[in-house]
């Protein structure tokens, strides 16, 4: 039988959601520079923040492995 440490885990979810989230913030990242681009690329940058925010605190609720891996699927 295999124990997963739901501790552990959590730690790996949180690594892989910051991840992702840098991923997505990548281009957003220079099109803030581009004063033409700058407010759109906030907006955008915002909802990621948001997201990603309720992810966390998804991923500190979770109980089960599987509750993670669902919450890193979305």
């Amino acid at each position: 039988m295999i124990i997963i440490n739901i501790e552990k885990a959590k730690n790996i979810a949180h690594d892989i959601r910051r991840q992702k989230r840098t991923q997505e913030f990548a281009p957003l990242d220079i099109q803030a520079t581009i004063p033409m681009y700058a407010a759109q690329a906030e907006a955008a940058r915002q909802e990621i923040r948001d997201r990603y925010a309720q992810m966390q605190l998804d991923i500190d609720a979770a109980n089960t492995p599987e509750q993670l891996r669902s919450i890193l699927l979305l």
